[in-house]
């Protein structure tokens, strides 16, 4: 039972998995609360390194940044969430130097800390050109996906260093079924971040319809047209209402391809012998598709709508578990494959599921 013991690290990662979880929060709340340039500069505030309150500060403020004059709830909003991701960036950085002193001992990871450093970096370069480039949807939506990035492989992480699953030998299909499931749960993310950098989670306010209509007018082109310029304040958005109403109605769309998609992965863990978490992925998604809809009839309230985010995350997350669980074996052959090798049942037996040692590098 030693392989199953929790590697060095395993705390660390643990905390900075749950730290990013609140920064993810944090970032939901602070877009939300349109504070994204509540203040004009980075990696300070008006040139300080908290939002300025005296009235040298102020004058300070008013003297280099007079076409943003300071909220300070917004401004406080925007640097909490920045003190949050600095730390987890110090976390992460205090994770990769931890795994380069016990590199070369067994089952631990190197190269999944030091990947992290590299999305942490580019992290702090999106978070700069947010406020830079005056909330660019592209921009932020790339933010917004890194921090989703930052989330999964420090669980991912979490996960190699636990070795808290044994390996099992499930069919191939399964494995087919939960990256079909990740993929479109992360394109469904993508989708939700351009929903909200570009306004329009309030672009229909009806339910199942649209302005009333199953399909009502929309304009696709502009709505994603990914090259738009760089300049304009993007804060409320620029698009007009039909573009507005195409994204919303895409992420629509998507959210039915996932529900249909993540039931039938679920019906496949149960039938696997994975019944918890089959009945945790089901929760998850009856959590997250029962907070967009409430976003939809109550007209996008905050908690709501941040609480959308977070489940969003757990969403994610629970995908991820369920790609690690289902790919822990080396060697997955399921009766498909002796289907396919046309053998006798004695051959057929030989080539029958088998358990593996867990790749843990």
């Amino acid at each position: 039972m030693d392989n199953y013991k929790n590697r060095p690290g395993f705390r660390l990662a643990l905390f900075a998995t749950l730290l990013a979880v609140v920064v993810v929060l944090l970032g939901a709340y602070t877009r939300l609360t349109h504070a994204g340039l509540g203040c004009p500069d980075w990696p300070g505030c008006y040139g300080f390194i908290g939002v300025p309150k005296t009235e040298a500060q102020l004058a300070h403020a008013e003297a280099n940044f007079p076409h943003a004059p300071v909220e300070a709830q917004k401004g406080w909003n925007e640097m909490v969430h920045r003190y949050f991701a600095g730390t987890l960036g110090l976390v992460i950085l205090g994770l990769a130097v931890h795994a380069l002193r016990l590199r070369g001992r067994d089952g631990q990871p190197l190269k999944l800390p030091l990947l992290l450093v590299a999305v942490v970096v580019a992290q702090a370069a999106f978070g700069m050109w947010t406020v830079t480039l005056q909330l660019w949807p592209q921009v932020v939506t790339a933010h917004l996906l890194g921090g989703f990035t930052t989330l999964s492989l420090l669980l991912l992480l979490c996960l190699r260093l636990s070795s808290a699953f044994p390996p099992l030998a499930l069919p191939a299909r399964l494995r087919r079924w939960a990256a079909l499931g990740l993929a479109l749960v992360i394109g469904q993310i993508a989708l939700g971040g351009w929903v909200s950098s570009n306004y329009a989670a309030v672009a229909c306010v009806d339910l199942p319809t649209c302005h009333g209509q199953w399909w009502p007018a929309m304009d696709f082109a502009n709505g994603f047209h990914l090259t738009q310029h760089i300049g304009p304040n993007y804060l409320g958005g620029q698009l007009d209402s039909d573009a507005r109403t195409a994204i919303h109605m895409t992420h629509r769309l998507g959210a039915l391809a996932v529900t249909l998609v993540l039931l039938g992965l679920a019906w496949q863990l149960r039938g696997a012998g994975l019944p918890r978490l089959a009945g945790l992925l089901l929760a998850a998604l009856c959590l997250q598709v029962g907070l967009g809809v409430s976003n939809v009839i109550f007209h996008l309230p905050l908690p709501v709508a941040v609480a959308h985010n977070g489940g969003g995350a757990l969403l994610l997350l629970v995908l991820v578990s369920v790609n690690y669980r289902v790919r822990s074996p080396q060697v997955l052959v399921g009766a498909s494959s002796a289907r396919e090798s046309g053998n006798t049942e004695g051959s057929r037996a030989e080539l029958a599921p088998t358990v593996l040692t867990s790749h843990s590098k």
